[in-house]
Parts: structure tokens; sequence; C-alpha cells
């Protein structure tokens, strides 16, 4: 088994990037959901659950960790990562609620702009990221803007037996995983306690729960009037009301991930 395939979010909700390497370091792979959207009135965050524009947001990273966003129709703008105690604002994702430092009004004004209503845009550097849910990982364990975890692990085995499934290729980025895996049985990951990937290793905490937003091409943004891969995920991956794919991990230390290391099983 390898790693076949890498990808980080730099905002939530917004596209993913194919990486050939990449640093991790404990809120996982570096970079990865670090800025999040909120709304301007009262911090609640935003995806493309409700605002499927998102889905139109490029975000890369420039010189010195600058954030880098593009949108159809609108110019290049380059964010600067604001200091971690300066301006911060109180914002809630699902249960949390943190303060974090806003990148303030250019980047706010740009997102309202794409958005269409006044929304703000925020930072989580590594002092102020969240705990995990209650139950799950070391104390240790933190993350960053993710919905729970620092990295999602999909097999793609188990991709291409849902394929075969609903009879028509969905897309990997529909998940929105971190880490694929090649090489493995379909759903082989549900199984793995604590994987070895070159020097690092990972615990794997929890099943994810799939939502509304896999029914979205993650290329143009429209949702699949079918509803799959949702409909065909129910009538086999789902155990007591939540649909399930792919495993949420955590990792332990710092290192890189490069395309084509070996996957070992650990437990």
């Amino acid at each position: 088994m390898y790693l076949s395939e890498l990808y980080r979010y730099p905002v939530k909700s917004g596209q993913g990037q194919s990486l050939q390497a990449s640093a991790v370091d404990y809120l996982g792979l570096q970079g990865d959901r670090r800025w999040m959207v909120v709304e301007a009135e009262n911090g609640r965050f935003l995806t493309q659950r409700a605002w499927p524009q998102l889905g139109r947001l490029q975000a890369s990273h420039g010189e010195a960790g600058k954030l880098l966003l593009q949108a159809p129709g609108q110019a290049l703008l380059e964010v600067p990562i604001p200091a971690a105690d300066d301006d911060l604002r109180g914002v809630t994702i699902w249960r949390d609620t943190l303060r974090v430092p806003d990148a303030g009004d250019e980047a706010a004004a740009w997102l309202s702009e794409l958005l269409g209503k006044p929304v703000r845009l925020v930072h989580c550097p590594e002092p102020r990221a969240r705990y995990l849910p209650n139950g799950y990982g070391l104390n240790s364990d933190r993350a960053a803007f993710p919905d729970g975890f620092p990295l999602l692990l999909i097999g793609q085995g188990s991709l291409d037996e849902l394929n075969r499934r609903i009879g028509r290729p969905m897309e990997m980025l529909r998940f929105r995983p971190n880490l694929v895996v090649q090489g493995a049985e379909p759903f082989a990951e549900d199984g793995w306690k604590r994987i070895r990937i070159g020097e690092l290793e990972f615990r794997l905490l929890k099943p994810s729960v799939r939502c509304i937003l896999t029914t979205l091409d993650p290329a143009t943004g429209e949702r699949s009037p079918d509803r799959e891969p949702l409909t065909t995920l129910k009538t086999f991956r789902e155990k007591e009301g939540d649909v399930l794919f792919g495993q949420n991990l955590a990792v332990d230390g710092r290192g890189v991930l490069e395309l084509g290391m070996s996957v070992e099983v650990l437990e």
C-alpha cells in the first residue's frame, strides 16, 4: 500500500489543492483549513452546504505564508497572516466557540462580494487551535477549522467500490480527504487503528460522517439531481442514521509526507 494522493484545503469549504508533498504538524497538513469564512454579524462559520459559491474560491499560499485568493470575475487578493493575538473575533464552528484573529477589511470586502453577504475571514494560529470532540484522541490533539479532526483518509479501493455500485465515477474530491491510500481492499481502513506513512504514525479515531456536501460537483458546484453518492452510500454504509465513508485521523509528531510513500498498518 502507498500514499497515492495528498490534498489540502487552505480555506474551509474552498477548493482543494493536490500536492506532491506536504509538511505535517499536529494540526495535520501544513496550511490545511487554517482559514475560515464566517458571518460578519455573529461569527458563525459558512460552508458549501448552504453557500455553494464557496466552491468557486481558489486559495493557495504565497510568499511568507500569505494567502492568495482567486475567484472567477474577481481580482487576485493577497492576504497577510494576522498576528496571533491581534483583532480577535469570536467565531463558532459547530459546537465550538473560540477567539481567533481577523484577517482585515480588504479580505472581508473581497469575500463579501463573492458570497453576496457580509462576511469576515479569520485565521487559526497553532496556539488557538481547538480540542477534538469529547471522547476522541488524546488531550494534546488539536484541530484548526476542519469539522472536527486534523486529517481524513480514504482508501482508493473504497471509492472504486462505491463507483461500481453507483454505475458512474464520483470524484475523490467530493469527499475532501487529505490522504488517499492505494492498494488496500475496499473499506479496509475501517479496521485500522494505527498506521505509519514514511516516518510518521497516525491514529485512526472514528469514521467520517458524510453530508449533502458530497453531492456537489467539486469542479462546478452543481448538485447531483439523484443525490449521489449519498443515495448509494445509504444502502450499505449507514449506521445508526449516519452515512460513513473514510476515517478521521490524528498524527503523532511532525514530519513530511510525499506521494508514493509506503503505508504500513501497525494495529
